[in-house]
């Protein structure tokens, strides 16, 4: 039993949690698209009403916790997550098509956990269009809108309406997109806090077939250009950020001409085919991987002097 003693009564996670949202031990390899990551010691995939009373529960208790989505932009340490790991996986992912007044527009309503390839297939299914750029990117509805996801010039912040929001003082409050302030790979609830449980986006009518003939169009360009047949946590370094007056870097073009591209530590690899993506190539340590990203930022700086930063989270510890 994980309980503590509280002055009203004897509380445990096991008390809050269902037995089949609740793991032990659990491996996050299997829990991430870098399959790579050590043990949660606490692993819970709760449902709303859950969520809501356990993050009650561990503040209460001081205990410390960290979220996770689908687990696609995540680089876990091979020593695991001693922390309470809680998974807003599709346990909070229901995906709803709503009305509006104007006959040229209708809203998504869609959980946390919701694969963002999920709303895109419904988007599509109900002749919605505005939201398939996003349907590549393997990530879950609130992880897309904590840092604003974005693919092929297209951003969440596009066609967000609103978000349900668990504040860090148990509140439940909406907030709109203008109220969250998303830019580049950001918005203000990182720096707030607060969990995203559900929001919606408001699509335009368009045309089925050119609403499919697009995603497919933009799904094998995916193909062509990214290392999709391996492993990754997708884009390993956001966009550097220009001085004034300096034109636009990018970071997969900075690393190529670094001479970086297929440098290996372990089965860690930085993508032959795209520069931008670090790759397991099939056991590759976490350990690997950190070690890449700081060869990476240490060469990019010594010869264009960049600094590089990550847009995987990293999560765990490591060794210097």
């Amino acid at each position: 039993m994980f309980g503590f003693n509280s002055d009203k009564k004897k509380e445990t996670i096991e008390s809050i949690i269902k037995e089949t949202h609740l793991k032990y031990d659990e491996p996050l390899k299997d829990h991430t698209t870098f399959g790579i990551g050590g043990k949660a010691k606490i692993f819970v995939t709760p449902n709303e009403e859950e969520l809501i009373k356990l993050i009650k529960f561990l503040k209460e208790n001081k205990k410390g916790y960290v979220i996770i989505g689908n687990g696609s932009n995540v680089l876990v340490s091979d020593d695991g997550i001693h922390d309470v790991t809680i998974c807003i996986s599709n346990v909070m992912g229901e995906v709803k098509v709503l009305p509006t007044d104007n006959d040229d527009e209708m809203i998504i309503e869609a959980g946390a956990g919701a694969l963002l390839s999920r709303i895109a297939s419904v988007a599509k299914d109900n002749s919605l269009t505005g939201f398939e750029p996003l349907a590549g990117i393997p990530g879950s509805f609130g992880g897309g809108v904590l840092m604003n996801a974005g693919a092929y010039g297209a951003e969440i912040k596009d066609v967000l309406l609103d978000i349900r929001l668990l504040t860090d003082d148990g509140e439940i409050v909406t907030k709109t997109v203008d109220e969250i302030s998303l830019s580049y790979r950001h918005s203000s609830i990182m720096d707030e806090g607060g969990i995203i449980l559900s929001g919606r986006v408001k699509l335009k009518t368009g045309d089925k077939e050119e609403i499919k003939k697009k995603m497919e169009e933009l799904a094998a360009s995916r193909r062509e250009k990214q290392p999709l047949e391996f492993k990754s946590a997708g884009s390993t370094f956001k966009r550097p950020v220009p001085a004034p007056g300096e034109e636009q870097q990018y970071a997969s073009k900075l690393i190529d001409e670094a001479g970086l591209k297929g440098f290996e530590i372990g089965d860690a690899e930085v993508s032959s085919k795209h520069a931008g993506f670090i790759i397991n190539k099939g056991n590759a340590r976490a350990t690997d991987v950190m070690r890449l990203i700081r060869d990476v930022q240490e060469t990019v700086y010594k010869k264009f002097g960049v600094k590089l930063e990550p847009e995987v989270r990293i999560l765990g510890d490591f060794p210097e």
